[in-house]
């Protein structure tokens, strides 16, 4: 056989122009989609040597001479690898087919059961011969069904398989598979089975490491985006450690392109001249990379390997000048990809389920805190009447800072000092007494003059907070600071670090929405959760909570079976705890059992976790 190398480069513009005209894209973008589905054909990639050897013999019946006949030169170059012709002449005399150099067979005459003879003739499978003689003693030149059952159960079934769906076979199964693979009547009758029955089997479908329908998408996909599990990054954009890591782009396109569906972004202010947002573990001594530069690459790679929806969780620490950027850039980097609306069969009210993997399709959803629908409304009017006025300042009632109503709930994203508490019902207790520091940025006036930006500390009220916030909370970070110095010997580098830590203090993700960004949140709205009760009595499937893996193991431990009704409504997302400075990794299937759908792993950190 022989082996063609392909390659190509994938070029990405929006248009190009030669002798001042317009090149059609359109010839390029199929090129491209049907390399990759030749590439990244995995059920072509995983077929049984039996599909192989007839993908073989159906070439050679079509490379025919002009008298529409097989040359036995051709046979004779496909077997040609290590093999003498005068060994392949003397299996295809054997077979009584023409065996001269310059001799041709009539395609008729060669069936593929001839080929598969003459494959066995010049490649005999020695492998499997040995292992026929083992199972039956090398006693007797067949197997009974009784050495059939207990080889099939002992060597070929996964023990891992549930025994129900996948049951243990027995002996009626093993005459159905001898019925299937053996050629020689007589053993049949007998229920017995050959080396070459044997061989048969082995070398089919039914036989496959993998199973074969399964290596393409086979789940039915048009249930509600609730019933699923959506593989999750947690600080998708750290390339090690929770503190004092880097940042990089790369992350994102690594974690979409291995198949996760749901990447978190924390968003803060840009320092620069420029003001652009930026993407850090804030605070905690990590680099930090462009807004922009992480959202083009989410674009670039985000249906690569799925067609699945991605969901961009948003952590924002942002002032509202700098909202709106954000939301600029997710509106005109994404185009069409961004779902900008509710699809028009799956309004946003209580009791209608949330839409499906099929119908969200190759779209990509923000998951960040929403304003009420009147608010929202009433701030996107204002800034419409701005902006078409042509007055280059924000209208003070969007710049202005929160109000404790305006947001959907009165919710607001805030950190739990008391994450690792296992204990759900102080969760709502910690979190009343919880104070944030709210960072208020004025902007530029058209009168050129600059506002200081003002910093204020106040008072969260409880209704206002929303769900728990995934930072990294300062007591866990010191208990785990201690546990690594404690085994390294207080290295001079450690204790500096361990001090470094012990000053790390969260700044809560802000309330203060730009109306632009909210308008963007549909079906991933995160709320403070406040009970299964409340979001039960309240049946909004598009709300959702987060929970540290903590909290998310508390609630597990007393209101299981609560909890897992609630993902059968709505979603939930579980993340690592604080303590987990060295970005390891929880294990995700007992919350995966629960029916949590977003459970949230460090992608950079490999194990069996992941």
């Amino acid at each position: 056989a022989r082996r063609l190398n392909c390659a190509y480069q994938r070029s990405v513009c929006d248009e190009e122009i030669y002798d001042g005209e317009h090149v059609d894209l359109h010839p390029c973008k199929k090129w491209i989609e049907g390399l990759r589905s030749v590439i990244h054909n995995f059920k072509a990639n995983n077929v049984c040597p039996m599909t192989c050897l007839r993908k073989h013999w159906m070439r050679m019946c079509f490379l025919t001479n002009v008298n529409g006949k097989i040359p036995v030169r051709g046979i004779t170059r496909t077997f040609a690898s290590g093999k003498t012709e005068k060994g392949i002449f003397q299996a295809l005399k054997d077979l009584g087919l023409p065996s001269g150099k310059n001799d041709e067979i009539e395609p008729s005459d060669f069936t593929f059961d001839i080929f598969y003879a003459l494959t066995q003739k010049i490649c005999p499978r020695t492998d499997i011969e040995e292992l026929f003689k083992r199972i039956n003693g090398n006693k007797t030149d067949y197997l009974t069904v009784d050495q059939l059952v207990s080889f099939l159960n002992e060597n070929q079934r996964d023990p891992r398989l549930n025994e129900i769906l996948f049951p243990f076979y027995d002996p009626k199964r093993a005459m159905q598979i001898i019925e299937k693979y053996e050629r020689d009547e007589e053993l049949k009758k007998k229920g017995r089975m050959s080396s070459d029955g044997f061989c048969r089997y082995l070398m089919s479908d039914e036989n496959a490491p993998v199973f074969l329908d399964r290596l393409e998408l086979y789940q039915d996909m048009d249930q509600p985006l609730a019933h699923y599990f959506i593989s999750s990054s947690h600080n998708t954009y750290l390339t090690g450690r929770q503190f004092g890591g880097k940042s990089s782009v790369e992350m994102y396109r690594q974690v979409l392109l291995s198949g996760c569906r749901c990447v978190e972004l924390d968003c803060w202010d840009g320092k620069g001249e420029d003001q652009e947002p930026i993407i850090t573990h804030g605070k905690a001594m990590c680099t930090d990379i462009l807004f922009k530069d992480v959202i083009q690459a989410i674009k670039e790679t985000a249906f690569v390997t799925s067609d699945s929806p991605v969901i961009l969780s948003f952590e924002n620490h942002c002032s509202k000048l700098q909202q709106y950027k954000m939301a600029k850039y997710c509106e005109e980097i994404f185009g069409d990809l961004l779902l900008r609306q509710p699809l028009e069969n799956y309004p946003m009210d209580p009791g209608h389920p949330l839409p499906s993997p099929n119908d969200l399709k190759r779209k990509i959803l923000i998951k960040n805190k929403r304003l009420k629908p009147e608010v929202e409304q009433r701030q996107l009017e204002a800034l419409k009447k701005h902006m078409e006025a042509g007055e280059t300042n924000t209208p003070a009632i969007i710049m202005g800072e929160e109000n404790e109503d305006d947001t959907e709930n009165g919710e607001k994203e805030a950190e739990d000092k008391d994450l690792n508490s296992e204990v759900p019902s102080s969760l709502s207790e910690a979190t009343s007494d919880k104070v944030t520091s709210s960072v208020c940025q004025s902007n530029t006036i058209s009168s050129g003059k600059e506002a200081e930006c003002n910093n204020s500390i106040k008072k969260v009220p409880d209704d206002e907070v929303t769900e728990i916030s995934e930072a990294t909370d300062a007591t866990d970070i010191s208990e785990a600071s201690d546990q690594d110095n404690s085994k390294k010997g207080g290295d001079v580098a450690e204790d500096s670090e361990e001090a470094l830590i012990a000053q790390y203090k969260y700044e809560s993700a802000t309330t203060n929405i730009h109306p632009y960004l909210s308008a963007m949140v549909n079906y991933a709205q995160p709320v403070k959760f406040q009970g299964f009760d409340v979001a039960e009595e309240r049946n909004i499937h598009h709300n959702m909570s987060s929970f540290n893996e903590s909290v998310g193991l508390g609630y597990l431990k007393t209101n299981a079976i609560e909890f897992v009704n609630y993902n059968k409504r709505q979603m939930s997302r579980i993340y690592p705890k604080g303590g987990r400075v060295d970005s390891s990794n929880y294990m995700p299937q007992i919350f995966w059992n629960a029916g949590c759908q977003m459970v949230s792993l460090n992608f950079q950190t490999p194990g069996k976790c992941l």
